[in-house]
């Protein structure tokens, strides 16, 4: 096996492919081909940038970290959409395509089977298949949902660089069989699903009290500077004489 190295993991699959006819099972593909090789060329990556592994109702996609994140991510949030419009307002009734996404980022290795290894692509493929994406997706008019990975949101969405409004994206916990896997909704969150805690409030202090307030922390005065709570490290001054921090032992 080869060593892991960086990757962008995209991952397109296409709802309901199972109960469909084998000539309908052709064409959905075609169309999900087409949809995702025109969303990337649009994002400029072409086929030299990319590896690509076939699942029937799915692609995945290891695309080149040299590749802008951004612009990947604003491709996958209008150019499939548009894609799918185009392509549903001329199909059957039976041969509508709606798809789930998922952009991820991390550690994938190829081995010498041709086979891609890697516990963020495991993560990702949890993503793909968690119940709120797919909740999105039957509550959706659009024919599209995705979401976005944690160290996609953290290293990309939560700036909102242009054309990416992070306001448009909410947290969601996937369940799956390795436990709970954090991930960004992007668009509202499906029925059902809860929505996420407000930032800061994770209910520390709380449990057995009734809700009470925790005790505050002790605060120590020393020489005009005060110091509470976890501390990691004095700077920027000379002390003399013992230094207690937070209610613990002297140093």
């Amino acid at each position: 096996m080869n060593d892991p190295l960086p990757r962008t993991i995209l991952l397109v699959d296409t709802e309901r492919y199972s109960d469909r006819d084998d000539v309908q099972q052709a064409f959905l593909r075609r169309m999900l081909y087409d949809v995702v090789d025109r969303t990337l060329l649009a994002a400029g990556i072409d086929q030299t940038l990319r590896l690509r592994a076939d699942r029937g109702d799915a692609i995945m996609e290891m695309i080149d970290p040299s590749a802008p994140l951004t612009t990947l991510l604003r491709a996958l949030m209008t150019e499939v959409p548009a894609q799918l419009r185009a392509v549903n307002r001329l199909a059957a009734s039976s041969a509508q395509i709606r798809l789930r996404a998922v952009l991820a980022t991390g550690y994938v290795a190829v081995d010498e089977f041709d086979g891609w290894v890697g516990t963020d692509l495991n993560h990702a493929c949890r993503l793909l298949d968690g119940e709120p994406l797919k909740e999105a997706l039957r509550e959706r008019t659009d024919d599209y949902a995705l979401c976005v990975s944690e160290s996609v949101y953290a290293g990309i969405v939560r700036h909102n660089h242009t054309g990416i409004p992070a306001d448009e994206f909410t947290a969601v916990t996937m369940p799956s069989k390795n436990g709970p896997l954090g991930a960004w909704l992007y668009g509202p969150l499906p029925t059902g699903v809860p929505a996420p805690e407000p930032e800061g409030d994770s209910g520390a202090g709380t449990a057995g009290t009734g809700g009470a307030t925790a005790a505050p922390v002790p605060v120590s005065q020393i020489n005009g500077g005060q110091f509470g709570g976890v501390n990691h490290g004095i700077a920027g001054g000379t002390f003399h004489g013992d230094i207690q921090l937070g209610g613990g032992d002297r140093r």
